[in-house]
């Protein structure tokens, strides 16, 4: 068997951070793969000397996403293969890809996009939504940095520092989905458009973020049939074909289930949370790479 090379393109400091993405190593290594773990931000790195790259866990990218894509490009200009490609993560790094998905025909959280922040349209949110709880983040982030759950009686006490965080950043406001705090959020992994595994993610008490570093708590579940139909859905919606793809979705208040993130650049996978995904992922990638290098 041929080996072949992979970087794993992570961050440098990956303290208090959930990662599973190792798990997928050994069944990659079976098929062939040397794996080497570099930081993003890893200068004068020779990207010819990788058959890929992966993208893994990048998550403080935020920072500098103009030098984040400075670096994909220059990986995708090179021999090494760019997984997911970058088209996809060229669109899917702003939110507003959310805004186009929708024009596609997914039935996406109600969104409100701007460019500069605005008080008094944040205060106008509450009526166009009918609710008295809004949520208001930046059009780049991750793990909800800057994601603020307002309500209009204390709005005016956090304008002066939303002011100061949004300042010359787009964001986009929604109504808070009260379910989030109840049943949480529910994410299907997908690897090359065929379904994987699925968990649901509910907030700490008092809280509404879904992410295991706020304390949320992870379980891993079938998804009823109605949410696994939405789901194929959203990712027929998606070309070129993502190696691995996220889709985190909420239960809206008529029932149906509505479209929070679809995650195609650095998705935490969970694969921790079915015995059998760090292999799907695997075989995914490396028929993938098979046949964008032509050996398939």
């Amino acid at each position: 068997m041929t080996s072949r090379r992979c970087a794993y393109l992570t961050m440098e400091n990956t303290d208090g951070w959930s990662i599973d993405a190792e798990l997928g190593f050994p069944p990659m290594r079976e098929l062939g793969w040397t794996i080497d773990s570099l930081p993003w931000r890893t200068g004068d790195v020779d990207w010819e000397l990788f058959d890929a790259v992966y993208v893994g866990t990048p998550w403080d990218y935020p920072e500098d996403p103009e030098q984040f894509m400075r670096v994909l490009e220059s990986i995708d200009q090179s021999t090494a293969i760019l997984v997911n490609d970058i088209a996809l993560i060229r669109w899917t790094i702003p939110k507003t890809y959310l805004r186009d998905l929708e024009n596609r025909g997914a039935s996406i959280v109600p969104s409100i996009w701007s460019d500069e922040f605005d008080v008094d349209a944040m205060d106008s949110a509450f009526d166009k939504f009918d609710v008295d709880k809004i949520i208001v983040k930046p059009v780049i982030s991750t793990n909800a940095t800057h994601t603020y759950l307002l309500e209009r009686k204390t709005l005016p006490g956090f304008a002066t520092q939303l002011c100061e965080i949004f300042a010359g950043r787009p964001y986009v406001v929604q109504p808070f989905i009260d379910n989030i705090q109840t049943e949480g959020e529910f994410s299907l992994f997908y690897f090359n458009k065929q379904f994987s595994h699925a968990i649901q993610k509910i907030p700490k008490h008092d809280d509404f973020r879904v992410q295991e570093e706020h304390g949320a708590e992870v379980i891993a579940v079938d998804p009823e049939p109605a949410l696994l139909e939405t789901a194929d859905q959203v990712l027929q919606l998606v070309d070129p074909i993502p190696v691995y793809a996220r889709a985190d979705f909420v239960r809206g208040p008529d029932g149906r289930f509505l479209l929070m993130e679809l995650e195609l650049i650095e998705p935490s996978m969970y694969l921790r949370m079915d015995t059998e995904a760090p292999r799907r992922f695997a075989e995914a990638f490396d028929e993938y790479i098979a046949k964008m290098s032509g050996s398939l």
